[in-house]
């Protein structure tokens, strides 16, 4: 177990430097100039004198530098010097800097990526337990009778839930729930009232998927011989279903769990943006809008590595479920 844990974290570094690279080349394609304000254009002069300062000049020199500080080797470098630098307005010296925001003056990414990522998680997280508990919950009532009315609805449900794009969901629980009804806030956040809407909408997609993945493993569980000998020796129906069938079954939900968690937890720039959630989506939008490449990169590195260390996670949960698997 350690030695895989190892070895996947050696892997990280080479991962996320393939992803900062193909994301600066991209962003960098990008037409517009990031320094250019709408209502205020700053003269020719100060705006190369800008572009110098960030080594917007310069495709090369940019990269060579953004990796320097967001690799911590910069803060390392600089910690051995008796006088360091690399000091934000506020005092504040991070080991992985990701840099200025070109659009928001005065704040550097790590501090907008602090603030929002715990918006962001709060409400991935709120998402994939509505999704668990809805996903398998259906996935399993759907199993015990196959071909029945039960199994209908809850495959039609699921059907829509993956079919219809979370934008055209939000809308719609906005327009019940929050505007016809009044049972629920319109873009508010900080109170659990405000957490419910964008969490379904988030976690409806996620749902679907786990009722069919479920229902699938559960129905080829059930027809098992050890679950015949289970009910042979007299075992309650539901210590048959819930104790060992869904125990197996649950092996790819907890496949697909890595990737979707990684991606809740980040929050959906949609979702976001429908129920006007202050998270990192919110920012991701806004700084592609802007052309503000320190914020693109940041917002997208975080994301990566949430993603290789949520899919780490899975493959140690998979040793721990089931410990045939190596």
């Amino acid at each position: 177990m350690i030695p895989l844990i190892l070895r996947r974290l050696a892997q990280l570094p080479l991962i996320l430097g393939v992803i900062f690279t193909i994301t600066l080349a991209l962003a960098w394609a990008v037409p517009g100039n990031p320094l250019e304000n709408p209502e205020r254009r700053p003269p020719p002069e100060i705006a190369a004198a800008m572009k110098r300062q960030y080594n917007l000049d310069s495709f090369w020199r940019f990269y060579g530098s953004y990796l320097d500080s967001a690799s911590g080797v910069k803060f390392v470098r600089e910690s051995l010097d008796s006088q360091p630098k690399s000091v934000t307005n506020q005092g504040t010296r991070w080991v992985f800097d990701l840099g200025p925001s070109l659009r928001h003056r005065d704040r550097r990414v790590n501090e907008i990526i602090a603030d929002s990522l715990p918006v962001s998680m709060t409400l991935g997280a709120a998402a994939i337990v509505f999704a668990l508990i809805v996903g398998v919950g259906a996935g399993v009532l759907g199993a015990i009778r196959p071909n029945g009315v039960l199994d209908a609805l809850t495959l039609t449900i699921a059907l829509i839930g993956i079919s219809l794009p979370s934008f055209v969901i939000g809308t719609v629980l906005l327009l019940v729930f929050a505007v016809w009804l009044a049972w629920l806030p319109v873009g508010e956040w900080g109170t659990l009232r405000s957490l419910i809407l964008p969490a379904i909408t988030l976690g409806l997609p996620p749902a679907a998927y786990i009722a069919r993945l479920t229902r699938l493993g559960m129905i080829e569980q059930l027809s098992m011989d050890y679950i015949r000998t289970a009910r042979a020796k007299g075992a309650p129906e539901h210590v048959v279903v819930l104790r060992h069938a869904l125990k197996n079954a649950f092996l790819p939900v907890l496949s697909y769990l890595g990737p979707a968690t990684a991606f809740a937890m980040t929050g959906s720039f949609v979702v976001e943006r429908v129920f006007n959630v202050p998270g990192m989506g919110k920012h991701f939008v806004n700084g592609v809008q802007n052309k503000d490449l320190f914020l693109i990169i940041g917002v997208v590195l975080v994301f990566a590595t949430l993603l290789i260390l949520m899919n780490l996670l899975v493959d140690v949960l998979y040793r721990w479920v089931d410990p045939r698997i190596e």
